[in-house]
């Protein structure tokens, strides 16, 4: 049995990460009991440590989300339980800031990701990063099911933006807002569709801003939405906007590009080592509004371009597939690594 360590709090709002997307694929050919879906913080720590030392004897791996916040010190305890009862385990690792945890705080570090089984990097990103500070890493990239996903070819481009993120100071959405004003001093048409749940009251925030920059008119802020919805909602928008600081490999940039959706990303963490600048999609450095308000705008008065990065896009993450990612999955799990 695969025991799966994470946060499962799509039930309470928030969007699904890997412990329920990647649980879910592996489930086709593991036995994986994924924990903890309680929304108290402390309740969801218990049971993740309480299903390490109930599930000892059945457990082949355990498999550990590993962020770089907060939910670090989940990590470190659980590894430390794994490690006390005898259980192998494999931290995934998510944080896009997990750099400055290996380098501000080395023995902790060193006592989740030495002693671990293996320690799995989603992106080219932390892979290197790893690697640079002496800890054994596989590289299993983040996956989709492109089958799940129309391409739609878009033929002509207006400066309709879509931003799918989580609403946080750490994906500045605020850059989002900005851009729109400045396609707005050329195209009246401009517009925005802002779609991801709220974290810390950001969104809340970013609405308030919007008003008071005079763009509620031009803003949609559809909270969470389910996957499906916003793959339908999708085919309304011409570009997908990534303003984010902090980053790794997301998959909502992922799917923007299997869609069609021509991406402009700030230049931050694994988004370029996910895409080329100029080929899959088009980057502009961190909290540059006017950069890719610029981009934008290339976009929409050369359409080919557009049709261009898409194409590219698409066959680019049809490598990301989940009929090619679990070969490696499986030879980790089944001891072929």
């Amino acid at each position: 049995m695969i025991l799966y360590i994470g946060n499962k709090l799509s039930r309470h709002g928030n969007t699904p990460t890997s412990v329920e997307t990647l649980g879910k694929l592996l489930s086709k050919d593991f036995q994986v009991k994924s924990v903890s879906d309680k929304k108290n913080k402390i309740l969801r720590l218990l049971e993740m440590l309480w299903s390490i030392v109930k599930y000892r004897h059945k457990t082949e791996y355990v498999l550990i989300d590993t962020y770089s916040t907060s939910n670090f010190y989940y990590a470190l305890l659980c590894a430390g339980m794994a490690r006390c009862v005898g259980a192998p385990y494999i931290p995934v690792l998510h944080g896009g800031k997990l750099e400055n945890r290996l380098r501000l705080n080395a023995k902790m570090s060193d006592f989740i990701f030495k002693y671990s089984y293996a320690n799995v990097a989603p992106s080219g990103y932390l892979f290197e990063i790893f690697q640079k500070y002496g800890y054994n890493v596989d590289y299993i990239p983040n996956n989709i099911e492109i089958g799940n996903y129309t391409f739609t070819k878009r033929n002509s481009v207006r400066p309709k933006l879509l931003y799918v993120r989580a609403f946080s100071p750490l994906y500045n959405p605020q850059m989002a807002l900005d851009v729109l004003a400045l396609l707005l001093q050329k195209y009246d048409d401009a517009s925005l569709c802002m779609v991801g749940p709220d974290r810390d009251g950001t969104l809340e925030k970013i609405k308030q801003k919007a008003e008071e920059m005079g763009l509620d008119d031009k803003v949609i802020f559809t909270g969470k939405l389910s996957k499906e919805a916003w793959w339908k909602l999708s085919e309304s928008y011409d570009i997908f906007i990534n303003t984010t600081n902090v980053d790794n490999t997301p998959v909502s940039v992922m799917e923007a590009m299997a869609l069609g959706l021509p991406v402009v990303s700030t230049n931050v963490g694994g988004i370029p080592y996910l895409v080329e600048d100029g080929k899959e999609a088009l980057l502009v450095d961190a909290d540059d509004a006017e950069g890719m308000a610029q981009k934008i705008l290339l976009l929409v008065d050369h359409p080919l371009k557009a049709v261009e990065l898409a194409q590219n896009a698409r066959k680019k993450v049809e490598g990301f597939d989940w009929e090619n990612v679990k070969i490696a999955w499986v030879d980790l799990l089944k001891g072929k690594k």
